[in-house]
């Protein structure tokens, strides 16, 4: 290794990799940092910033900023019965809570989205950028609102997706750049809890999924402009709250979509559809992972199937072709993470699996409690799991169950954490927190 290159590799370790999507790096929720706290107290705690609003989007990071979106506002709940993970007796009492600790009494007249950032070291807030809400709002579930999506950086430009289909990019400093309404410009959001699904970004585009029933579609925009690039209709029906992945395969770039009647990829460059495997699922949610040239996939809704499959193939793919399903078993919401030949789900009822990644076999599964809407992340030999109700657990990744800590936040967690600089950077209903090990 020449000298200019073993700077820069000791420039990345000491100022920690950019977390720059929901999920990280490559969309696997795995980081390559070390030195994460394992137990923590208020000790540990690197700093603690309020959050102006509400939201369950993931914070993101690129170099010393770390960039989450929130609404400030009351916007409509959908009417009807909320579904809860917890089924029998009362979710309250078991620590399942709307946003915010309690539902909306009403509706405000003026909702502002934003985007906002903060210095990843002190958790200063830099700068917020506001943005009125526009158009007819859609109702959501009551652990939702608007801000929902996580957003996406290039290290250049910050972009943010809220659920009623407003658009915007701005530089690093907050300026705007550009902005687009989609609810306006093709149809309403209008799905069954609220659009969910994040940005992705693939060379110079910006990757959208719009399934929502009535109007599925994928969308690619110029990330420079906000200019459609291509549009792809995919008819009514299809719903997914699900954000899709983008992996290299020796045939070339797929776009990978979890919806609720099939697995699918599509050219991310064209829009041309490559393959499908039709399988019906209620609610698809959770988020492809690709390692090792193998797809693994947890098709949502309440203790589903997940599979693995190689990506390239084309037309309809048969389940004889995949390389394993299991028929039961999956989370409704979170989705997985791979670490060392095994798979790390967490179901929303508190029941953790490990999965052999060869072959789909279990290898251990445990009720180790707590509620899960966020995903799981893998770091230093190490899976984290931060459930609603405020509770932290950290594994020791293998074959054999083997918990490190449990830690309380002491905040309701619906958002996925992020991994940069040795923290555990947590959004909580109202705090953005960073954790790290020996925090004075």
């Amino acid at each position: 290794m020449g000298p200019i290159l073993l700077v820069l590799l000791l420039a990345t370790i000491l100022d920690g990799e950019n977390w720059p999507q929901w999920r990280g790096p490559s969309g696997s929720g795995v980081s390559a940092e070390t030195g994460l706290p394992v137990e923590w107290s208020e000790r540990n705690i690197a700093w603690k910033a309020p959050l102006r609003g509400l939201g369950v989007s993931s914070p993101i990071v690129w170099g010393e900023r770390v960039f989450v979106t929130y609404q400030v506002g009351a916007g409509a709940l959908r009417q009807g019965r909320h579904p809860t993970f917890v089924q029998s007796g009362d979710p309250v009492a078991a620590g399942e809570h709307p946003l915010g600790g309690a539902r909306s009494e009403g509706i405000d007249a003026k909702i502002t989205l934003v985007v906002a950032a903060f210095d990843r070291s002190t958790g200063k807030r830099l700068w917020e950028h506001p943005l009125d809400a526009e158009g007819e709002l859609p109702p959501v579930h009551e652990k939702r609102n608007l801000a929902t999506s996580s957003a996406v950086t290039d290290g250049a430009r910050v972009y943010a997706w809220f659920s009623n289909g407003q658009t915007i990019a701005l530089d690093m400093s907050g300026k705007l750049v550009w902005k687009r309404h989609l609810g306006r410009d093709y149809s309403g959001f209008n799905l069954d809890w609220g659009h969910a699904s994040s940005p992705v970004l693939y060379r110079d585009r910006l990757l959208l999924l719009c399934y929502h029933g009535d109007a599925a579609y994928l969308l690619a925009l110029d990330k420079l402009t906000g200019r459609q690039l291509w549009k792809v209709d995919r008819g009514n029906g299809l719903r997914s709250y699900s954000t899709p992945l983008v992996v290299e395969t020796g045939q070339g770039a797929e776009l990978i979509v979890n919806s609720t009647e099939r697995v699918e990829a599509f050219d991310p460059l064209t829009g041309k559809p490559l393959w499908q495997f039709a399988e019906s699922t209620r609610f698809a949610v959770p988020m492809p992972l690709y390692h090792g040239g193998v797809l693994y996939m947890s098709r949502g809704y309440r203790s589903g199937p997940y599979m693995a499959l190689g990506p390239g193939g084309r037309g309809e793919i048969s389940k004889e072709q995949l390389l394993w399903h299991a028929e039961t078993g999956a989370p409704y919401v979170s989705s997985l993470v791979y670490h060392d030949g095994l798979l790390y789900m967490a179901g929303e009822m508190g029941i953790v699996s490990c999965v052999d990644a060869n072959n789909g076999e279990l290898v251990w599964r445990e009720r180790l409690g707590g509620i899960y809407s966020a995903s799981p992340v893998a770091a230093d030999g190490k899976i984290y799991l931060l459930s609603e109700t405020g509770d932290a657990i950290v594994l020791r990744a293998g074959r054999k169950l083997e918990v490190l800590a449990r830690n309380t936040i002491g905040e309701q967690i619906i958002a996925s954490p992020a991994i940069s600089g040795r923290q555990l950077l947590i959004r909580t209903d109202r705090h953005l927190i960073a954790i790290r090990a020996g925090a004075q």
